[in-house]
């Protein structure tokens, strides 16, 4: 009999079925599955011409998936409004990781040693401050207020404070309560007026799309869990993508790759493969083009409708924390 592709799906199903997973029961695991994984995203990973490709082979070998990964990150540039974007990292932390260091060495052409103060809102995802011990620097806290709301005058006495040491500002918009920031532009503005860089986590990005974008509010650099907000299924830990946008200043320290050079670069590299899990980016690009702008804005729409929806519903039982305006 032939194995089929349905035959195929019931296989994995009844597999699925022998775990332990948030269909029955509650693990923390977090926002990684919580979005469609269609079939017809799927399919093409299967593909041989896809699936069938080495990391290393030449180029001219590999014209599909060079023009594959070219089409999806201008997309996710016209939908991010950075300058550009590096498809290598395998993860959003692997992500957080290339976008300090780009900003590190950013500081380091200018002269700017001494700059390893890194500003992190209690409002910022967990991830944050451990990146940024990670890569070496000092970490500042910011509070919230009543709201949840970054306080941004906290924002401009510490960054003036530190003014001649500040990195960066690593801010999760929406944040890890559900809030968009009012003050992000302003928060963005100061820490550019003493010399610091904005970092933008990514976690929350499937409410932003055709509503705002990181490039709008004033982000440098930034991740794209194309696992949470572009399809791919992440359940378990892997594979992901954790994509990073970039403006122009940045180009130079964002990761390159020593076997294929991407864009001239050799240096930098935080994956093994040139495009990192390069195998999964047929689902988020079949994604994304089958979705269209009027698509990708009505599934933001919905995820914000459904929190609130949430939110009220559990509210009464559930003392909800932060509301925003």
């Amino acid at each position: 009999m032939k194995f089929s592709e349905t035959n195929m799906m019931r296989y994995i199903q009844r597999l699925a079925d022998k775990d332990l997973s948030l269909t029955n029961s509650m693990i923390p695991l977090g926002s990684c599955t919580m979005k469609l994984n269609s079939a017809i995203c799927m399919i093409p990973v299967t593909y041989r011409g896809f699936a069938g490709l080495h990391p290393f082979a030449p180029l001219d070998q590999a014209q599909g998936y060079s023009t594959l990964i070219e089409e999806i990150e201008d997309n996710l540039v016209a939908i991010t409004q950075y300058d550009a974007i590096s498809s290598q990292p395998h993860s959003g932390a692997t992500g957080e990781y290339a976008g300090l260091m780009a900003i590190k060495k950013y500081h380091e052409s200018r002269g700017d040693m001494e700059r390893n103060i890194c500003l992190c809102p209690t409002s910022a995802h967990g991830t944050n401050p451990a990146t940024a011990q990670i890569c070496g620097m000092k970490i500042i806290p910011i509070d919230c207020d009543e709201f949840g709301n970054i306080v941004v005058e906290e924002v401009e006495e510490k960054a003036k404070q530190y003014a001649d040491k500040l990195s960066c500002i690593m801010i999760t918009y929406p944040s890890t309560h559900g809030v968009f920031e009012e003050g992000v532009k302003d928060i963005c503005d100061i820490v550019h007026k003493y010399g610091g860089q904005v970092y933008r986590d990514g976690a929350n990005l499937n409410a932003q799309l055709g509503l705002t974008s990181p490039g709008l509010i004033g982000a440098d650099v930034g991740h794209l869990n194309l696992h949470k907000t572009f399809s791919i299924p992440h359940g378990g830990g892997g594979p992901g993508v954790g994509s990073i946008g970039y403006k122009n200043h940045l180009a130079p320290f964002v990761p390159g790759h020593c076997e294929v050079p991407i864009e001239g670069k050799k240096t930098g590299a935080v994956a093994g493969a040139p495009y990192g899990n390069a195998g999964v980016l047929p689902i988020s690009y079949a994604y994304i083009k089958m979705s269209g702008k009027s698509g990708l804005l009505k599934a933001s729409q919905q995820s914000i409708l459904n929190a609130n929806y949430m939110a009220n519903k559990l509210d009464g039982p559930y003392k909800i924390l932060y509301r925003g305006k």
